[in-house]
């Protein structure tokens, strides 16, 4: 019973910590090979707006995902790893449908959540979501959990 206590204790000061500073998600940033490849992937096949850099720096693209939200692509050289889908980007929609139509009118292939091409994972919260990936095969999640 103590440690029950104190697991609950210990759940509840992080928890409040967590909250105390209330944070927002600000960007991610992603290593690519190709800068201008994988900008031209965000911007026309993903339909996120560019925004400038500050330094304007030629190997660094940013993308607006929503408000202050942020997707940086940098390019530079890194050891290659297995990219799997547990490590991934998430946007959000309501509109899976049309991204649906748009990824295949491009091409673009997606898998649901087991791997199947061309499927759409139906969670038990009814929130659907396939997986794409982009030109240096990271995975990015796009599903209907819009808060």
């Amino acid at each position: 019973m103590k440690n029950c206590i104190v697991a609950f204790l210990l759940f509840c000061t992080t928890f409040c910590v967590a909250q105390k500073f209330q944070f927002q998600f600000d960007h991610q940033s992603i290593v690519v090979s190709d800068v201008n490849a994988s900008a031209e992937f965000y911007g026309n096949i993903l339909g996120l707006k560019e925004t400038e850099h500050p330094d304007n720096p030629s190997n660094i693209r940013w993308f607006v995902v929503n408000g202050n939200s942020h997707v940086h692509l940098i390019e530079r050289e890194f050891v290659p790893f297995e990219k799997n889908k547990s490590m991934h980007l998430c946007l959000s929609t309501q509109d899976l449908e049309g991204v649906i139509a748009h990824l295949e009118k491009n091409g673009i292939t997606y898998w649901d959540w087991p791997g199947k091409k061309n499927a759409v994972t139906t969670r038990k919260d009814k929130v659907r979501q396939i997986y794409i990936q982009d030109p240096d095969e990271y995975w990015i999640e796009i599903n209907t959990a819009v808060h």
